[in-house]
């Protein structure tokens, strides 16, 4: 059985875009998914991306045709200058990595959740309201926004290092353990799945 890491950033509009299909095809494969919030700003700083505030208009202009192209193509809503963008990923994230550590909800969906609310809802993700929230709509203890702050933390940084080491530098990115390949973007889960199936 494949065991995937999900290096991901709450607050990636190509994570919102890439929806549940991971979980869709993880499913399918027998597959297992281990979620991994990453300070997406210092990924880009320590693997020599560019912050979306440093880029060049001309990136930025692409950026956004590219996007609205591909909510376009999967036929979901977006907002491409949303009312809370960018916004500290670090709760939202802490929230995901204590739910994940509780179990007992679906973690796919509340992270789809959180990209959701960002890009399509309009809502304030470190908002611990929004966050209990879309905690107790996927299945888990809202309490979770006040538990396990301090190790969340060390989880988040340490999943940071881990996304440096494992070769990633942005999100959605998925690293498949036993073949070590890599797969960076929504629109790379194609061939993810046929990794999976040649496996």
């Amino acid at each position: 059985m494949a065991s995937i890491d999900y290096y991901l950033g709450t607050i990636s509009p190509y994570v919102y875009l890439a929806g549940t299909r991971l979980e869709e095809i993880a499913q399918k494969h027998g597959a297992t998914v281990t979620y991994k919030p990453v300070d997406l700003m210092q990924l880009f700083d320590r693997t020599g991306g560019i912050r979306p505030a440093d880029r060049h208009a001309s990136r930025m202009e692409y950026r956004a045709q590219e996007l609205q192209r591909w909510a376009d193509y999967l036929g979901v809503p977006f907002n491409l200058k949303p009312a809370h963008w960018p916004v500290n990923m670090a709760p939202s994230s802490y929230a995901v990595i204590a739910a994940q550590d509780a179990g007992g909800g679906n973690l796919g969906a509340l992270v789809n959740g959180f990209a959701n609310a960002v890009w399509a809802e309009e809502r304030d993700i470190s908002d611990d309201a929004v966050i209990r929230d879309l905690l107790g709509k996927h299945g888990f203890d809202p309490e979770l926004a006040d538990k396990g702050l301090f190790i969340g933390a060390e989880t988040y940084a340490r999943n940071l290092e881990q996304a440096v080491e494992a070769g990633a530098f942005g999100a959605p990115f998925y690293v498949v353990r036993e073949t070590g390949q890599r797969f960076w973007g929504q629109d790379r889960l194609d061939f993810l799945d046929r990794h999976l199936a040649s496996l």
